[in-house]
């Protein structure tokens, strides 16, 4: 079996692969750098993204309440009763007593 030769190599071709090695490491380290970066933006949009959907579904679910408000204060019968409820009047003869719940 041949033996192989092994290369001597000279300084000046020593620092030239050292220099290319530096650079490609320099290299390397700026696209890790950049690609860390990338990755936490990408993780602060995803938990605003997260919040800003729930905060969406509670602004439609509050819509909808408000829709659904809109449709009962057309009804004069529900405005006198909820005048009567919240604001404490009273038909003429009718005495109101408050009752407080308690847990």
């Amino acid at each position: 079996m041949a033996k192989r030769k092994r290369r001597k190599y000279t300084a000046k071709t020593k620092g030239r692969i050292f220099i290319f090695l530096a650079f490609l490491g320099a290299i390397i380290a700026t696209l890790c750098y950049t690609l860390f970066l990338n990755l936490t933006h990408i993780n602060e949009l995803d938990t605003e993204k997260n919040k800003l959907k729930k905060e969406k579904l509670e602004l439609k679910e509050k819509e909808s309440a408000t829709l659904a408000d809109i449709k009962r204060l057309s009804d004069p019968l529900y405005i006198a009763r909820y005048a009567r409820e919240k604001y404490f009047y009273s038909k003429d003869g009718e005495i109101i007593l408050r009752m407080d719940e308690k847990n």
